[in-house]
């Protein structure tokens, strides 16, 4: 290796600043050590084994190295590296955008690429508002977005939405826009009381009047609404109703706004269904990918909107409607032949249509957990099953946040060779959709039986 292992977890310790992560939690303890990775397991640096349980931040698909995307990589390698993609193209790209194309509504047909999910929906923002300017509809400048979403982290998606923890330090930062309550059909905005753990709600979706009536007093200035569709990552793995989507998609077209898919989490798969927008059959006018694009190996993203939209900036250059928006590696060549790799995949190992039986024991397996005394909800969508934990189930009481319960159940996890990232007190599988049904099997099994621990010692 070069080094010792002793060495380099102190060299960490030193130097690295890790993400989403509270430092002085590791004074005392090292943090998980990761040295390589094989299917939907990762291995330390100790050599031992744990599942890949969020795929490593939702981008993984078809497990960690496989031989089909290492191959696309490795060829691309001794071709072509990287290249400037302002007023240049290359094969990688275009022959990505035709082939993403198949798997995308018609009108969805053009492609900016950019290099994540922040920038995706960053782009996506920029472009409705300059569209509207550049057709003369000056006025419409406001966005909106739901409590509890999550979009990025530039400066403008930190402004749309927004998860609880994650709000404070930036407010100077963020421009003003209009937030409504999300489909959160556990804490239900509305006071309903027609919802069943693990089997959802059969309310008339009250939750949509918020738009409604935000639309009939401010319609005329809005730009665009963008939402996670059918499932909403960091506020809590928040899987809503599909009808929500459709009246929310008859709403934006009744007063004229954009509406903006971010698919980052949702794209490729992990609800069952290559783009979770399949689910309500509802087509926006943007859509935001990235994660999954490249099976979780290199960063990439693509933002795909209207041909209507894209003409708003087709002009004489002295006209000044170029959208001058780009980045150093968009539309990297290594990057597309990884993606390129991922398409391959889900066609040759036909992946969607081996999803159907490991959804259903998932979700199936999931409603098991509603017998763990600190889980309060179970949810979850395709490949995703989330448990939020609560204090006292009758009250659906939250822990108080100095408990850290979802800490506590990181940490037995890893015990239990499982890599149980929680959003605050809900524990979540993300799983690899290459993961088989025996490791599905064993993954509810351990993440049973670490629910079980930890609420034995509340």
């Amino acid at each position: 290796m070069g080094t010792s292992k002793d060495r380099l977890r102190k060299l960490d310790k030193r130097f690295i600043w890790h993400p989403y992560t509270q430092m002085k939690d590791f004074e005392t303890r090292d943090l998980l050590f990761v040295d390589r990775a094989e299917g939907v397991f990762l291995y330390d640096i100790d050599g031992r084994r744990y599942y890949d349980t969020i795929s490593s931040w939702w981008c993984n698909v078809h497990g960690h190295n496989h031989p089909v995307i290492m191959s696309r990589i490795a060829r691309q390698l001794e071709r072509l590296d990287q290249v400037h993609f302002a007023g240049t193209t290359h094969e990688g790209p275009v022959v990505l955008a035709e082939r993403l194309y198949r798997y995308l509504p018609p009108r969805l047909e053009k492609f900016f690429f950019s290099d994540n999910g922040s920038t995706a929906c960053e782009v996506a923002i920029k472009m409705s508002l300059q569209y509207w300017r550049q057709i003369g509809d000056v006025k419409r400048e406001k966005f909106i977005a739901l409590e509890r979403g999550y979009h990025g982290d530039t400066i403008g998606t930190m402004s749309l939405g927004g998860v609880p923890a994650f709000e404070g330090p930036f407010d100077p930062l963020v421009f003003e826009s209009f937030t409504i309550p999300a489909p959160y059909c556990y804490r239900c905005p509305c006071d309903q009381e027609n919802y069943s753990p693990g089997q959802g709600s059969s309310c008339n979706l009250e939750c949509t009047e918020f738009l409604h009536r935000l639309l009939e007093r401010e319609g005329e200035n809005v730009a665009a609404l963008i939402l996670e569709p059918m499932l909403m990552g960091a506020g809590g793995m928040i899987s809503y109703p599909k009808g929500y989507l459709q009246r929310v998609h008859a709403l934006c077209e009744r007063f004229g706004l954009h509406l903006i898919f971010d698919e980052v989490a949702t794209g490729f798969g992990r609800t069952g269904k290559m783009f979770a927008m399949e689910h309500p059959g509802v087509v926006p006018d943007f859509i935001c990918l990235s994660k999954g694009i490249t099976g979780g190996t290199l960063p990439l993203a693509v933002t795909v909107t209207t041909k209507e939209i894209f003409e708003a900036f087709y002009a004489d250059y002295n006209e000044g409607k170029t959208f001058f928006h780009g980045h150093t590696f968009t539309a990297n060549p290594i990057c597309c032949a990884a993606a390129l790799g991922s398409l391959d995949v889900f066609e040759a190992e036909k992946v969607l249509e081996g999803l159907p039986a490991k959804v259903s024991r998932l979700q199936e397996g999931k409603m098991d957990f509603l017998d763990i005394p600190i889980v309060g909800d179970v949810r979850g969508i395709g490949m995703v099953a989330a448990f939020e934990l609560v204090r006292d189930k009758e009250a659906r009481s939250a822990f108080a946040p100095g408990e850290r319960v979802g800490w506590q159940v990181y940490l037995r996890g890893l015990e239990k060779g499982l890599i149980l990232r929680p959003l605050s007190d809900v524990i979540y599988l993300f799983l690899p959709l290459a993961v088989t049904l025996e490791q599905l099997d064993e993954i509810l099994d351990l993440t049973a039986e670490t629910l079980h621990d930890i609420s034995s010692v509340l």
